[in-house]
């Protein structure tokens, strides 16, 4: 498999900030409306906009309508391709 790292630095970019970072923790649990995530933060609806474009963006993270809302979800295909790549550096540390 061919190691596609412009996809590697979307995720780390993506994950580089700390309410993306938590947003990515959230969503790993389960599906979650905007409104429920905005719950757990002190920013705005279109800042949360933001970052959840960022984060659909990247491909990390899955939006799905749902009537007037927008659901969220883990992409765990990208995840497990993000999780691939970090394991392959361990390995290669390991390997020294």
């Amino acid at each position: 498999m061919t190691k596609n790292y412009i996809d590697f630095a979307l995720y780390m970019k993506a994950l580089s900030d700390d309410t993306r970072a938590k947003i990515f923790e959230m969503v790993s649990y389960k599906e979650l409306c905007a409104c429920k995530i905005l719950e757990e933060f002190n920013i705005t609806q279109p800042t949360l906009s933001y970052h959840m474009k960022i984060l659909c963006e990247s491909g990390l993270v899955n939006g799905r309508k749902d009537g007037i809302w927008t659901k969220y979800s883990i992409n765990k295909d990208n995840f497990e391709n993000l999780r691939s790549f970090i394991d392959s550096i361990e390995q290669n540390m390991k390997s020294e």
